[in-house]
């Protein structure tokens, strides 16, 4: 529930997760297995956070201050010691403080924020909806969550922003902002830019 503060466990990335994204990923330290195990066993979700400076690996790195909880929508174990897991992206959030336990791994007080408004006039939906559609036709609708939802602007947006060739610190402006229409105008100017539309 927006607004409400929580206790998640957070998994610093040098990727930005967006809700409704998919996300394949292979845990093998130690401190992410543990999170992982607890998390497929309470059903409670964890943090991905874009890198601000560190590693995936070794030492806490510290994470942006907003990011994306995302739940395991599907897990596996192919290879002794590493866990393939498919991590769904659900609401957003924002760290009020944040701590790195005795195994490294961070935990950060949060609070979700609040859904985006529905957008269904924003400027350049149509244009995005269709290049999106084609797009995705292309990749396989298998790599995306279900229901793909072409007619709102923060679905579109935050497709677009997943799968266009953007810097990650793009991508993370994207994840921050929370006006719908605006994302998608600024996603929309892109296309055109590149002579995609």
């Amino acid at each position: 529930m927006a607004g409400t503060r929580e206790s998640v466990p957070l998994f610093p990335l040098h990727s930005v997760l967006f809700p409704g994204s998919l996300l394949p990923l292979r845990i093998f330290e130690t401190r992410y297995m543990d999170m992982a195990k607890a998390c497929l066993k309470t059903g409670e979700p964890f943090g991905v956070c874009l890198i601000v400076e560190g590693q995936e690996v070794g030492t806490p790195a510290v994470p942006s201050a907003v990011g994306c909880l995302a739940r395991i929508a599907e897990c596996d174990m192919e290879e002794l010691g590493i866990l393939k897991v498919l991590a769904q992206g659900l609401e957003r959030f924002r760290i009020l403080a944040s701590e790195a336990g005795r195994s490294g791994l961070i935990v950060g007080q949060v609070e979700r924020l609040a859904p985006e408004p529905a957008a269904p006039d924003a400027p350049g939906l149509a244009e995005c909806s269709d290049f999106l559609r084609k797009v995705i036709r292309g990749i396989g609708e298998a790599r995306f969550a279900t229901p793909l939802a072409y007619d709102d602007a923060s679905w579109v947006g935050f497709r677009l922003a997943e799968i266009l060739p953007l810097r990650n610190d793009v991508r993370q402006k994207l994840l921050e902002l929370t006006d719908a229409g605006l994302r998608l105008a600024v996603l929309h100017q892109f296309l055109k830019k590149q002579a995609l539309l």
